[in-house]
């Protein structure tokens, strides 16, 4: 489907905003941008002001993962309680600007350190979901602890599952049993050397699970010199790609979505009728 600009397009120095418009449902806007190394207040101020432009152009605004440090080894000292700088921005954010905000930060719990993504709205709901696989090969697993839930909001009348990067190598954790949700969100900080299976596994959750996906990702170079190409995009319940951010580019993009399509859809095509059923053990 063809992605048109918005009429009232506008443009930041280094972060073009594009909108596609196809019906109004749900405005999401993908945020694809280079992270400050364990900087949180500057991260802070910088995702402030570029937030701050979206007021009234989005309903929706999905950061990348540890937005306020990007990946790192060195936890301690940069932990944070739902309470902390990070959520007490994003709160603001959200209430002052008139949109919901989510994302993953640095969390610090009863001495245990997590990759929390939280999704706050603008009427100060709150919403939490630590990452349940850590990527082992980075030595994420030696730093964080793993979480145990998983985690569906609902907000506008949507159903949204919210996972974080690794999590997409895993569909039965991802699983939407019975169209429990309508969008599967991945907030990630994925390396440019595995960016094919990312492109790959974002098209397969969508196609399995019947719904929007989208994979938020960053770019720039951590403070362990991992490069992240972006690559930013939101698939449709058929796997059509409606959005795609261009690799190493910063960039807010916006894409309209129309729940009425994916009840459409779950209707003509019901194979979610005939899902396997599981339980998963922990």
């Amino acid at each position: 489907m063809k992605i048109e600009e918005s009429s009232n397009r506008e443009s930041l120095p280094g972060f073009p905003l594009w909108g596609g418009l196809r019906g109004a449902s749900l405005r999401v806007s993908m945020v694809q941008s280079d992270i400050i190394a364990n900087s949180i207040d500057d991260n802070i101020v910088f995702y402030g002001n570029l937030l701050r432009r979206l007021t009234g152009k989005t309903d929706l605004v999905i950061l990348p993962e540890l937005f306020t440090t990007g990946m790192t080894h060195d936890v301690e000292g940069l932990g944070e309680s739902n309470d902390g700088k990070t959520i007490t921005a994003v709160k603001k954010y959200s209430k002052d600007y008139g949109f919901a905000v989510t994302g993953s930060f640095l969390a610090l719990d009863n001495g245990k350190h997590f990759n929390r993504a939280f999704f706050v709205t603008p009427d100060g709901r709150e919403y939490y979901y630590d990452k349940r696989h850590l990527f082992r090969m980075a030595g994420e697993d030696r730093c964080f602890s793993s979480g145990s839930k998983r985690l569906i909001v609902d907000y506008l009348g949507w159903k949204i599952c919210l996972m974080v990067c690794y999590d997409l190598r895993f569909p039965v954790w991802s699983r939407n049993v019975g169209n429990e949700y309508d969008f599967l969100i991945y907030v990630a900080n994925w390396p440019e050397a595995r960016k094919m299976p990312w492109k790959a596994l974002l098209k397969a959750r969508a196609i399995e699970n019947l719904c929007y996906v989208c994979g938020v990702n960053r770019v720039g170079v951590d403070s362990h010199d991992v490069k992240y190409h972006g690559d930013s995009r939101i698939y449709s319940p058929k796997g059509e790609k409606l959005l795609k951010a261009n690799d190493h580019e910063n960039v807010v993009m916006t894409e309209t979505l129309d729940i009425k399509d994916i009840r459409s859809f779950r209707e003509k095509f019901p194979a979610w009728m005939d899902a396997d059923k599981f339980e998963i053990k922990l």
